[in-house]
């Protein structure tokens, strides 16, 4: 039997949440980042007897439309399935039930499913620090019972009765970052964005990456910040690449 982790963590709450579930069963574990973008899913096989622990967060209480796209590319081959469901506010809604849905549609054979606890990604004052040692503890306790069924005749596992509602709640237009006046362009944002979409938004970053990348635009900004100074009298001209001075570029 092989365990493996399959999971979608962008900030790393729902990673420490499933790796203090795999640690209660002192296996090697192997694991697919959901998150990553550079992953050829399609390629990723289980075998039957396998473990795979599939934990994603709840983003209004739904599963993140990126990380059911790349789930649902993989083969279950009938592995067996323990869901983790990962929340920091006040609910996970229809989370674990659409979460069933496409690991079932992606082969897998769900036999549990659990709910657990970490620090809200925006709003750090929720749940701050969690999962924590007493989160460790009830996380290692689920995890024993699970593999103890599992042992005991994994052929005649029950499909678990899993929350949720069908159709799922509307899912929310979600919230994207905006850079302001004291973006530097560095690029950390669109680079660890596990689905890049700061690339794609008209923010001060994407206006300076394509100064960077495009030897025309560079020619551009040149000529617009040499005549920009001769007709004004601001001493900082590095508003000049400020969206305001920029042409809109398109996205692709």
């Amino acid at each position: 039997m092989n365990i493996i982790q399959i999971v979608f963590s962008p900030t790393g709450g729902t990673q420490k949440a499933a790796d203090m579930i795999t640690s209660a069963w002192d296996i090697p574990v192997r694991k697919v980042d959901l998150s990553d973008l550079e992953t050829d899913f399609s390629a990723v096989s289980l075998e039957k007897d396998d473990v795979a622990v599939i934990a994603v967060p709840s983003f209004g209480g739904r599963v993140p439309a990126p990380a059911i796209q790349r789930l649902e590319k993989i083969n279950g081959n009938q592995a067996m399935g323990i869901l983790v469901c990962v929340y920091g506010n006040r609910a996970y809604e229809d989370t674990l039930i659409e979460l069933n849905d496409s690991a079932e549609k992606s082969g897998f054979r769900v036999v549990a499913g659990i709910a657990a606890i970490a620090e809200h990604s925006i709003a750090h004052q929720y749940a701050a620090g969690r999962p924590d040692s007493a989160d460790a503890e009830v996380l290692h306790g689920f995890a024993e019972k699970i593999i103890e069924k599992i042992n005991e005749n994994p052929e005649a596992l029950p499909a678990p009765q899993i929350p949720g509602n069908r159709p799922y709640k509307k899912a929310g237009s979600g919230l994207i970052p905006k850079a302001d006046r004291s973006c530097t362009g560095c690029g950390l944002c669109a680079w660890n964005c596990p689905v890049q979409r700061e690339k794609k938004t008209s923010c001060l970053y994407r206006k300076k990456y394509y100064i960077q990348k495009n030897p025309t635009v560079q020619l551009y900004a040149v000529c617009r910040i040499f005549l920009y100074s001769l007709f004004s009298t601001q001493t900082n001209h590095s508003d000049c690449l400020d969206p305001d001075y920029l042409i809109d570029f398109p996205s692709s």
